[in-house]
């Protein structure tokens, strides 16, 4: 069963599971899940007041996950073979000489030429280039597609920039323009779309109120799902 309670303007959903046990407790997960566990046959009014009295706790452990880096990223040695991840699929890295300098991707590889096969600088540089080239082009169609979702709210069609960011997948400012991490082009198409509706929803509600979660629930009424995946997902520098 799933509930929500407002601490502040704070919300926290919890999900409450009963089993044969003696006491209630409360877990949080680094994907944000709130799990209460409960005795069979506990009246949701003993347990609302458990979820209120560890409410900073919850917070604060919700806050030390996001602020983790995103997926613990593996770090890159950008050598030939290492695999490389675009719209959720994987590709073998394959380094070529040529005085043509480039990264470009195939049915079966990311093909890198560069000048010096042994150059990992110069190589590090044109695969991240080809990655912010990639993401613009990808995050540009995934928001035109998603907009129709929400421009019934009354919102506007935002700026997007593309960022590198240590502990989010996407951003809205007050000035309602959206951020998107640039590593979340390695994700499926369906992860992308979860985050910018995620962040287009804000343009209406900027914080995680009960009437955010409404409009998340509206335009995207898979989204919890989509988000333990994206959580789940495994992502390289």
């Amino acid at each position: 069963m799933s509930h929500q309670i407002m601490v502040g303007s704070a919300t926290i959903e919890y999900e409450v599971i009963y089993s044969k046990r003696k006491t209630i407790s409360i877990q949080v997960y680094p994907d944000g899940r709130v799990v209460v566990r409960a005795p069979i046959g506990v009246k949701q009014v003993k347990i609302e007041p458990f979820v209120l009295k560890r409410a900073a706790w919850v917070l604060k452990h919700q806050r030390h996950f996001q602020e983790r880096p995103v997926a613990r990223p593996t770090p890159r040695r950008y050598a030939e073979g290492e695999t490389y991840h675009l719209l959720g699929r994987a590709y073998p890295l394959k380094i070529v000489e040529g005085r043509k300098e480039g990264a470009q991707l195939d049915e079966e590889f990311l093909t890198v030429r560069v000048a010096n096969i042994v150059d990992t600088p110069r190589i590090a540089v044109l695969i991240n280039r080809w990655y912010r080239i990639e993401a613009e082009r990808i995050f540009a169609e995934r928001l035109a597609a998603c907009f129709p979702k929400v421009e019934w709210f009354g919102v506007e069609y935002p700026k997007l920039t593309i960022r590198d960011m240590k502990s989010r997948w996407g951003s809205c400012s007050a000035k309602k323009k959206i951020s998107l991490n640039l590593k979340l082009v390695q994700m499926a198409e369906e992860l992308i779309d979860y985050v910018v509706l995620h962040e287009l929803c804000h343009l209406k509600e900027l914080n995680h109120s009960p009437a955010f979660y409404a409009l998340m629930d509206q335009a995207l009424p898979d989204w919890r799902e989509r988000r333990q995946r994206l959580n789940q997902a495994p992502v390289t520098v």
